[in-house]
């Protein structure tokens, strides 16, 4: 896939006809004045007209045949010019797509079975430690390069001190490896030892500052605390920069890099003081590039409260939870910025932890140094859109069974849309339930704990009784 992407974006035509490119169609984008009633029907259609279909699609019923479809295809998969992960399964009849629905990413009508991991033996050739944005040193270990599930593997993540014990893993040895999912390589278990090499621990230190590292109790993650730590913050501009926090297009890393090592940039906010002849001089940037960021920058300036909270990268703090304190707030930040930690703890899923983690960032004064220049700079959080309505204000709404006449997702948004809010399971402050067809033991708990039970239909009233 990315081998055609990066194919097919060459500026050179002759690049691109160069190379063997070749595809199968699956699904159709828009159909205009033609009808099918089956998948099966569709792909014909298609390959009368002389376009590619996989020879391999097959059309099967029953869940015994499904699985040996699955079976026979795995044990296929090497003989194939091209690399599989897993088989797809589809609703053939379109009518019955429609009634199963799509999730916020995913149909419903499809679903994927993956092949056992291809497994490897390789050699670990050093154990190197990186330093994330919030401190946390990870172990990576340089392997000999090997080829597996369709890519060359030359580092694999350890996690952490603990699952190297775990493992006892140890510079030297021979060990099998693996994709999890075909995507991320892990190591499976260690084949051969290699005796000469002692136990690995990371060390007290930060590798990137040197100051002292420690490991909290009930954390597996050992961290540098220091605040000033040149690693973390590298990491820190890359996500504020990053597309779900302030998306400051042309801000890639090795131009955070440059603005770093040339100290244009040595604390957060001179993101918005920097000057376009000074991004001009950095290597293999000029004018017009330059211009372009700081079009981004200065674009970037009007955002939400929810991504800017969420850009500043307070540990524990991710883009739901950013929107969960942006709705309480109010779009408010000097009364979050003074919140306290019984405040914060009172707040639908803010828990104790991330309550913590939030008094903490702003106990920081160059945090709270950083975020006022921002401000001063031409930072404005507008707030977002109001709802349609708000006659669902202070309710809370569950979900069981099959809804027929919309998608779950469809429906959370509705209630969030009227200013309801959604939940996967039962709490003591769930106010109504929505039953849907072939439901399960959610009923029976509602009724015990006297929430309110709405029939697909009584939802549907509800939400248009404005």
């Amino acid at each position: 896939r990315n081998a055609a992407a990066g194919s097919l974006r060459q500026l050179d035509p002759r690049i691109t006809s160069s190379r063997p490119l070749s595809i199968n169609c699956y699904e159709p984008g828009v159909i205009e004045n033609k009808n099918f009633k089956t998948h099966q029907e569709f792909l014909f259609y298609i390959k009368n007209l002389g376009l590619p279909v996989n020879s391999m699609i097959k059309k099967v019923s029953g869940a015994k045949n499904v699985i040996k479809y699955h079976n026979t295809l795995e044990l296929k998969r090497n003989e194939l010019n091209y690399e599989i992960d897993g088989t797809v399964f589809k609703l053939n009849n379109y009518i019955e797509r429609e009634k199963a629905g799509s999730r916020s990413r995913s149909p419903r009508w499809a679903i994927a079975g993956k092949f056992k991991a291809q497994q490897v033996t390789t050699k670990i050739v050093s154990i190197s430690v990186q330093v994330g944005r919030t401190g946390a040193l990870t172990p990576v270990a340089k392997v000999k390069p090997v080829y597996v599930s369709g890519v060359t593997v030359t580092n694999i993540t350890l996690h952490n001190q603990d699952e190297i014990e775990r493992k006892d893993i140890r510079i030297g040895d021979s060990v099998l490896i693996e994709r999890s999912g075909d995507v991320i390589p892990k190591i499976v278990k260690v084949v051969k030892r290699n005796n000469k090499s002692p136990k690995y621990k990371i060390e007290s230190s930060c590798p990137s500052c040197h100051e002292p590292s420690i490991k909290m109790e009930g954390d597996a993650v050992t961290r540098c605390i220091n605040s000033n730590c040149p690693a973390q913050f590298k990491g820190k501009i890359q996500h504020f920069c990053s597309k779900l926090a302030m998306n400051i297009e042309g801000l890639g890393e090795k131009i955070i890099e440059q603005l770093i090592e040339n100290e244009l940039i040595k604390k957060l906010d001179d993101i918005y003081s920097i000057k376009e002849n000074e991004i001009a001089k950095l290597d293999r940037m000029g004018e017009k590039s330059a211009q372009n960021i700081i079009q981004s920058i200065n674009l970037s300036k009007k955002t939400t409260f929810a991504k800017f909270i969420y850009a500043l990268g307070i540990r524990n703090v991710g883009e739901h939870t950013a929107k969960t304190l942006e709705k309480y707030y109010n779009s408010n930040l000097e009364n979050f910025m003074n919140a306290t930690e019984n405040q914060l703890i009172e707040i639908e899923e803010i828990g104790e932890i991330v309550a913590q983690s939030i008094i903490i960032f702003w106990e920081d004064e160059l945090n709270v140094s950083a975020v006022n220049n921002c401000i001063q700079n031409g930072v404005q959080l507008l707030k977002p859109k109001s709802n349609a309505s708000g006659h669902l204000n202070n309710t809370i709404f569950a979900f069981t069974g099959t809804l027929e006449l919309m998608n779950r997702n469809d429906a959370k948004k509705k209630v969030e849309n009227a200013g309801g809010i959604t939940k996967n399971s039962l709490t003591k402050k769930t106010t109504h339930l929505v039953a849907g067809q072939k439901t399960g033991s959610k009923v029976e708990k509602a009724k015990k704990m006297g929430i309110i039970i709405l029939s697909e239909n009584e939802f549907v009233e509800l939400l248009n009784n404005n």
